[in-house]
């Protein structure tokens, strides 16, 4: 009977080629030591005798580097592949990470209050390092991530975590631009849609309480900077409906326009927190003989694609260029935890406000 052939081995390679270990070693873990051709020889011979290189896990102990980061996501799987905005900053993130040669180990954790908490999630996560991308700051699994005391930067939120780096715009700012835009039409009867403001759900109005108290800080802060934009035409809080949804899905964005609208039939704008938001604004209306802008304004947060395509006056955030700057401030993180540096840098990155075809001034003067 013919014996099974045995798989090459580090050893064998060299033997054959008649260099030493280190040498095809070097092929794959320094390969700016070698020669291309050289090197081109190496990985041709290891693969004529099976040879599948180095176990990765090794090597990772060996350089003190597993070569993979984690992102900590919020949210349930699908949507970080679904909503836009999430989709260009993780295509962003990724495309750093490449550079870097780093793989991305993206992290779904329960968003709800009271929901399935498995911190092993983040306890055993074999990797270098974190991205916080946009969770609440009393969120269970950012208190797993800092123990675990791996570099870290935080995108979004929270922007006020204590020793971590953290890469986002200003939210309270950025969206005054898009209701200042509003007031000076005209507009004195204006709603607002937000996405979630805190872990424990709430699908309906959001209270002054609720939003003080509110630990979703990017989605508070938008609301709020709204308000107070609202506030400098002499709107008061108490003048403006918010809705709020647990989800920022199509189904729930939809179902936040119908309240809304049928609730406050005498508004002529609506501020939205997010593109998604707002893109449902224009489905409800148009199903429901609501003529935008004639009869309502609408605007957006984010610069989606989609959105600009259906020329929604709306706040452009550089979604891919926050995904490259969080990758780039992480690599500098991973070099600075070799020094123990503790830096905790900021990075803001530019908005900017486009008006669309979905606002105009209101078709009669609006009661002040």
């Amino acid at each position: 009977m013919q014996s099974r052939r045995r798989r090459g081995t580090l050893a064998s390679i060299a033997a054959e080629l008649g260099v030493s270990r280190t040498t095809v070693s070097n092929a794959y873990n320094r390969p700016d030591q070698l020669s291309e051709k050289l090197r081109e020889h190496i990985l041709e011979t290891a693969e004529r005798l099976g040879y599948p290189g180095p176990d990765p896990m090794a090597r990772g102990l060996r350089m003190r580097r597993v070569g993979a980061i984690g992102v900590l996501f919020t949210e349930h799987l699908p949507f970080a592949f679904e909503d836009p905005a999430s989709v260009d900053f993780l295509a962003g993130l990724a495309e750093e990470l490449g550079e870097m040669g780093d793989s991305m180990l993206v992290i779904p954790a329960s968003s709800e209050e009271g929901g399935d908490v498995d911190l092993n999630l983040i306890r055993q996560a074999v990797v270098d390092g974190f991205v916080v991308y946009s969770v609440a700051d009393n969120d269970p699994f950012l208190a797993a991530v800092r123990a675990r005391g791996l570099p870290t930067v935080v995108c979004d939120q929270p922007a006020d975590a204590v020793a971590l780096p953290f890469v986002g715009i200003d939210d309270r700012e950025a969206i005054k631009p898009a209701v200042r835009h509003l007031t000076e039409l005209g507009h004195r009867k204006v709603g607002i849609l937000s996405v979630r403001l805190s872990r424990t759900p709430n699908s309906g109005y959001v209270t002054e309480k609720r939003l003080a108290e509110a630990h979703h800080q990017v989605q508070k802060n938008r609301v709020e900077g709204a308000l107070e934009a609202l506030a400098e035409a002499g709107i008061q809080q108490v003048d403006v409906p918010i809705i709020e949804r647990h989800l920022n899905d199509r189904e729930n964005n939809r179902d936040a326009a119908r309240q809304l609208l049928t609730d406050n039939p005498d508004l002529t704008a609506v501020v939205c927190t997010t593109d998604t938001q707002a893109i449902a604004v224009l489905e409800y209306a148009k199903e429901n003989g609501i003529r935008v802008p004639e009869d309502l304004s609408i605007t957006g947060f984010d610069g989606i694609e989609r959105a600009l395509f259906h020329k929604l006056t709306t706040v452009i955030q550089p979604n891919r260029q926050k995904g490259i700057a969080v990758g780039r401030a992480l690599a500098e993180e991973l070099e600075a935890a070799r020094e123990d540096s503790g830096r905790a840098p900021r990075v803001l990155l530019e908005t900017e406000f486009v008006v669309g075809s979905t606002t105009a001034a209101p078709s009669a003067p609006s009661a002040g």
